[in-house]
């Protein structure tokens, strides 16, 4: 029977080690794509307008006149 002379180091040994750094580093991964996909989610929340902010716009562009404008304010806020 032959010794190992890494000792407790043979090639099992070092497939595992690698086993368990791609495990880490897909944990690290996942974990770091888990807080960008968050991150995102909150500036799409923040970047909803109102359809008062958009009707304002619209009024400001000059694609409707003040009486539609007053009309449709009306509209939303009744």
């Amino acid at each position: 029977m032959m010794y190992n002379m890494m000792g407790n180091f043979g090639y099992g040994n070092w497939f595992g080690l690698i086993i368990m750094v791609i495990f880490w580093i897909l944990v690290v991964a996942g974990l770091a794509a888990f807080i960008k996909w968050v991150a995102e989610q909150g500036k799409r929340e923040s970047k909803a307008k109102s359809a008062l902010e958009i009707l304002k716009e619209r009024y400001a562009k000059g694609e409707i006149d003040k009486k539609e404008f007053e009309e449709k304010k009306k509209d939303l806020i009744s």
